[in-house]
């Protein structure tokens, strides 16, 4: 009866603050309480108290506290009830004279909870020292069901102070990760949406109860199936998730506290929300990371009761994607990024992902601007939301309000123009002040990418990624459909030279339709080169279908991951028994093939001479050679960003690597992150570097930069800085100081 009351309230067209006036009448007349407040978090992370029956009116929207402050900040904090009998013993009491709360002793407050986060605190007092039941503890913690329903609606808005106004539905900044540059303003599309409950209070309790144990049976099915399909029953520790994931599918415990919930008098949809939200709340504040983890299964659990209870798909339609979108996901792969209708797309947020990961070079070659590593990113939003996604800055404006969102349109006209400025450059030979050379190059892996040739006037591809044909398939390419890809990209690249990068898999590159190895450092294990040599026949199919498709025109094929020269020459022997066999057959042969070795384990280093010798060209992958340098993975955040790739050690490296490939007349090419940032890339063509290739949107940037600069005087500044020893280590300021004095734009 309660709840009903309170959605008819809820409905009245009357004003906010009036309505809140009588909810909590409502419920103090239910719970029989003398006093019902409603605290709602803000914006600043504070508590207001926003309406209340009992207390003094006067302290509406004046009393606030902080989380973790008093009883109610202690609430929002552990996002947990508590009940006490004498409110006034307990430690974490806060006295507000305001209030004229000190003549109650029995307290019962539950957190406000949406998605696992708390958008407020609802409190019930008594004068007696009373002992609240369990049930009334149920009771309440489902009328604040409807409470949060209001508070995330954002009609409580009109009621604060700017920059006091409630959390939910308000402005939000986040910081993430810089993933892919560019600046999106658009509307969050949640790449798997959460149901919206609308229907909270149950008809037939009995009814709702059937209907959750039928959807919970059919979910538990689903699960049972995938793991008896062909690619999970054999094994691997993606069947060690799923029984995982069975597992927490069959809790009996999380079954009765749902059931429970219906009991309240609500739908199963919103039992199942409150629960997980619940168990998101806690696991959201453990400190167990392994809790933490089981955070993702209970949510995909959730997902998909709530979706079979609505009956509505998983994943939405593509066809709903309005324009300018931004998808907000937990995680993504290529493929379904691909899905997704390009020319409305603005911009990617995610929870997961690195800087290096299969999202983010898709993403680049998309030119779609990327921000990771935000946490509880899909919790944060609505779907329709606005949102600004900045890949450059790695920040995310949700719902900005209209200064936020005019400044950053300024922004966005402003790199539009710069963009329009770069584009004007197309034609420009890359050539520096003093009259050197430089030939910029893209980095690809997909069709999509070489229109990018003609649009930046690049000199070619450097380098072309071939495993991405293999990660967003569904089983392994055939040699036919690997033969028409490199046969496409040939003819989408004209003239241009095309650099082929061989298979590069292993590490953090799985290929679903493969079994995965399990290995203590997957980055130091079995990948690129070494799972050719062991298993010929991928090259070998590859190999073949490059040299056919070439048909006529040169061919470059290099090798990722080369430890020594005796790797570079079994593979290179490989690829000439493919040769040898399509001229005794007769088969289409190229013009001219070229063979390459990538530089980034640092054994090459030692072998330059050899390697520079059997090899017919050079190109340092400066992601993984810096990786293995430092002994740092790329992908923790802990260390990442501990060394500087512009300090002493590598640069002395890379120029070891210039001069001794130059001794041979070898051509040396960087085809790294360092390549595609104008600092960085000045900084190698300053030890010799003459060849770089990177993604699309950074030519215009790097071009501008070279057209400034005097490679000479560069080289002056780099061989006294490289020489030096003690601190600093990097040379990084130095350099910017010379290119600030030169007037290079970097």
């Amino acid at each position: 009866m309660l709840l009903r009351r309170l959605r008819q309230v809820m409905a009245e067209p009357a004003p906010a603050q009036a309505r809140l006036d009588r909810i909590v009448v409502l419920i103090a007349s239910n719970m029989v309480s003398e006093v019902c407040s409603l605290y709602v978090m803000r914006a600043d992370q504070t508590l207001e108290l926003y309406a209340t029956e009992g207390l003094n009116r006067e302290a509406v929207h004046l009393t606030t506290m902080r989380t973790g402050e008093g009883l109610v900040g202690l609430i929002a904090q552990n996002a947990e009830p508590l009940a006490l009998s004498d409110a006034q013993t307990h430690p974490a009491f806060s006295y507000r004279p305001e209030t004229g709360e000190e003549v109650y002793h029995g307290f019962l407050g539950v957190p406000v909870l949406r998605a696992g986060n708390t958008l407020g605190v609802l409190v019930v007092q008594n004068r007696a020292h009373r002992v609240y039941a369990e049930e009334e503890v149920e009771a309440l913690q489902t009328t604040s069901m409807v409470l949060a329903e209001l508070i995330a609606s954002g009609e409580l808005q009109a009621l604060g102070q700017p920059g006091t106004q409630p959390a939910a539905r308000g402005p939000l900044f986040v910081k993430g990760s810089a993933l892919a540059d560019g600046l999106g303003l658009g509307y969050v599309v949640l790449h798997e949406p959460r149901v919206v409950i609308r229907d909270i209070i149950a008809g037939d309790v009995e009814a709702e109860l059937v209907r959750l144990d039928d959807a919970l049976g059919a979910v538990r099915t689903s699960i049972d199936e995938m793991l008896e399909r062909g690619d999970i029953a054999h094994g691997g520790e993606h069947r060690e998730v799923l029984e995982t994931f069975r597992m927490f599918a069959h809790d009996p415990g999380w079954l009765r506290r749902m059931r429970d919930a219906v009991r309240t008098g609500i739908t199963a949809e919103a039992a199942v929300e409150r629960v997980q939200s619940d168990s998101r709340a806690r696991l959201m504040r453990a400190t167990d990371p392994y809790l933490r983890e089981r955070l993702h299964d209970l949510d995909d659990l959730a997902n998909r009761l709530l979706h079979r209870l609505v009956g509505r798909d998983l994943v939405a339609p593509r066809a709903e994607l309005p324009d300018n979108a931004i998808i907000v996901a937990r995680m993504l792969g290529p493929a379904a990024l691909l899905d997704y209708d390009r020319a409305r797309l603005r911009g990617l947020v995610l929870e997961e992902g690195g800087e290096t990961s299969h999202i983010a070079i898709v993403a680049r070659a998309l030119n779609i601007p990327v921000v990771s590593e935000v946490e509880g990113a899909t919790s944060l939003v609505e779907s329709g939301d606005a949102i600004i996604v900045d890949g450059g800055a790695g920040e995310i404006q949700i719902r900005p309000p209209a200064d936020v969102e005019n400044a950053y349109a300024v922004k966005a006209r402003l790199r539009a123009r710069r963009q329009a400025q770069y584009r004007l450059l197309r034609d420009v030979p890359a050539v520096t002040r003093d009259g050197v050379e430089i030939a910029l190059q893209l980095n690809a892996g997909l069709l999509v990418d070489l229109p990018h040739l003609e649009e930046t006037g690049a000199a070619g591809v450097g380098l072309f990624r071939t495993e991405l044909q293999f990660m967003i398939a569904e089983r392994m390419p055939s040699a036919k459909d690997q033969q028409a890809l490199y046969a496409s990209v040939f003819d989408a690249a004209g003239d241009r030279p095309i650099t082929f990068r061989s298979l590069d898999i292993g590490g953090d590159k799985l290929l679903p339709y493969m079994p995965r190895v399990e290995e203590e450092n997957p980055a130091l294990g079995w990948r690129a080169i070494r799972i050719a040599l062991d298993r010929p026949a991928l090259l070998r199919v590859q190999a073949r279908a490059l040299l056919r498709a070439a048909s006529g025109r040169h061919l470059r094929i290099m090798f990722p991951m080369v430890a020594t020269t005796a790797e570079f020459e079994q593979a290179k022997h490989l690829v000439d028994g493919e040769l040898n066999w399509l001229r005794n057959n007769g088969g289409p042969l190229p013009a001219k093939l070229s063979l390459g070795a990538m530089v980034e384990v640092p054994s090459l280093l030692f072998e330059m001479d050899e390697i520079a010798h059997a090899a017919d060209f050079l190109s340092v992958g400066s992601n993984d050679l810096m990786q293995f340098l430092f002994a740092t993975d790329r992908g923790n955040k802990l260390v990442a960003d501990r060394f500087d790739p512009l300090s002493r050690a590598p640069l002395r490296a890379l120029r070891s690597v210039v001069e001794r490939a130059g001794a041979r007349d070898v051509p040396v090419t960087v085809c790294g992150e360092m390549a595609g940032r104008p600092l960085e890339a000045m900084t190698l063509i300053g030890i010799g570097i003459r060849s770089l290739s990177m993604s699309a949107a950074s030519v215009g940037p790097v071009k501008a930069m070279i057209l400034a600069l005097d490679a000479g005087a560069l080289a002056d500044l780099i061989r006294t800085e490289i020489s030096r020893s003690g601190s600093p280590q990097s040379l990084r300021a130095a350099l910017s100081e010379f290119a600030a004095r030169e007037g290079v734009p970097v």
